[in-house]
């Protein structure tokens, strides 16, 4: 069934976690990047784990799992400082078995197992913190500080769960090399630095991430969110986030005083005309079938009551799902500001000036045909009523740039429940959302169920796809 999400998950961001990175409309019923299932209103629990599988993933978590959860979630790392992260990470996957590379595109790392003729299957997970400062309230929770990529001091969180993102791919590492003989092919992990800028997916493909390894067949991840409930799996085909843009707009004009406003042309005017201007293009210029956000976020101009400055100065973020509408909206706000500063009377050399930062998110499509096969695993493993499909959000998630790529590899990321029902009745009662992935108070409520219920759809989705018959 087809479950609507709240309206405050929908204000998730990436980068985007993000705000998919990512921090960051994705599937939790979630940015920012990415509300819980309004049918969800009871707790799914899984099918009784009495079977070798489910048992073997959770004496694993027991014993060796859970220290090194706790270890990521009190040691995490800034995006682009993930080193001690990275290094961790790698040395787990290198005594699982698998033949592990370091410092791939900055602080990535990839460990490849071969096992015989088959397909080839990525799965990815992030490994990067958030400047947060975390109110959890764990015994394990980070207290710690470090510079972020602009040499700025910060305080440090893994308050987008990418502690067990990790933690989860470690254990489905560990199950799949210990059980070769029930897959054949090869597995390619990856953990990614910078998810939550927007950068990490990038840098490791520009590092030749697709020349230096074997070439995926599948690309697949998932994401734990905290408007989810524990014990439940959503996903989402098709287009699942959102591109998102960053665009800058600098509009000019001619200062004076205040008292005077003939003798100037005022950019603030100006700047507020094409702010309410914009939003045509989302009212009157695409199809109201095709989703488009272009927000505003900020507005800077002026120092003083009786001064007309010469500049404002716009922030937006604008976001799409598909190629088309994207250069639609990116293309009409130029338009429509070059349009406003005529109108205004200024010449064409005082039009504002656009700036559309290169480096963007692409949109996170799922292909369908994947989703179909992993879903379809992973229901065969937790139930028909324990996976759902959700709607698709306007947060923006880079692992979206694995698929976006000459090679076109078939992508499909779900989202796992990282807060338990209980609690989210309790923030129910009280009418307030569930604390968000960003926020200080976010960690998982019941971390074994969450990690052992994503390494084994991971798992689940793995042996489905490397099948031996």
């Amino acid at each position: 069934m087809k479950r609507h999400l709240l309206s405050a998950v929908a204000a998730f961001a990436l980068v985007a976690c993000s705000q998919p990175s990512g921090d960051d409309s994705a599937t939790t019923a979630q940015t920012d990047a990415t509300g819980a299932p309004d049918a969800a209103s009871t707790a799914f629990v899984p099918v009784p784990g009495d079977d070798a599988f489910r048992e073997a993933l959770t004496a694993d978590y027991v014993s060796y799992l859970q220290p090194l959860y706790e270890h990521f979630h009190a040691n995490p790392e800034l995006s682009l400082r993930e080193y001690e992260t990275a290094a961790r990470l790698a040395e787990e996957l290198r005594v699982a078995g698998y033949e592990v590379t370091e410092a791939v595109g900055g602080t990535g790392v990839v460990a490849v197992l071969s096992n015989g003729e088959g397909p080839t299957l990525m799965m990815r997970a992030d490994m990067d913190g958030l400047p947060v400062e975390e109110d959890t309230g764990v015994s394990y929770a980070s207290t710690a500080r470090g510079l972020n990529q602009f040499d700025e001091e910060q305080p440090i969180m893994h308050a987008c769960a990418h502690d067990t993102h990790m933690t989860a791919l470690v254990g489905a590492a560990r199950y799949l090399a210990e059980n070769r003989d029930d897959w054949s092919g090869t597995l390619v992990l990856i953990g990614q630095p910078a998810e939550e800028i927007g950068e990490g997916a990038v840098d490791m493909i520009s590092d030749g991430l697709y020349e230096r390894f074997p070439l995926p067949d599948f690309n697949v991840s998932f994401h734990t969110f905290s408007a989810v409930p524990t014990g439940q799996i959503t996903y989402v085909p098709g287009y699942a986030m959102a591109n998102v843009d960053t665009v800058d707009i600098y509009v000019h004009g001619r200062g004076g005083h205040g008292a005077y406003p003939q003798t100037t042309k005022d950019p603030i005017y100006l700047a507020s005309q094409i702010v309410v201007s914009l939003q045509s293009l989302i009212s009157r210029e695409i199809n109201p079938r095709d989703p488009g956000v272009v927000t505003v976020g900020a507005f800077h101009a002026g120092l003083k009551h009786n001064i007309i400055s010469d500049e404002a100065h716009l922030q937006l973020t604008v976001r799409s799902y598909t190629d088309e509408v994207r250069e639609h909206l990116l293309s009409g706000i130029q338009r429509i500001a070059n349009a406003q500063a005529a109108s205004y009377g200024l010449t064409p050399e005082e039009y504002p000036t656009v700036n559309i930062e290169e480096r963007y998110t692409p949109a996170l499509y799922n292909n369908p045909e994947l989703a179909a096969r992993a879903v379809s695993s992973m229901r065969d493993r937790f139930g028909s009523d324990a996976v759902s499909e959700v709607n698709p959000i306007m947060g923006g998630e880079d692992f979206s740039q694995f698929h976006r790529t000459e090679h076109n590899i078939p992508t499909f990321m779900f989202w796992v429940g990282g807060t338990t029902q209980a609690r989210l009745d309790e923030y129910a009662a009280q009418d307030r959302p569930p604390a968000s992935n960003h926020s200080p108070f976010f960690a998982p409520d019941d971390p074994q169920s969450t990690i052992v219920q994503a390494t084994e759809a991971m798992t689940a989705v793995a042996l489905d796809l490397l099948a031996t018959d």
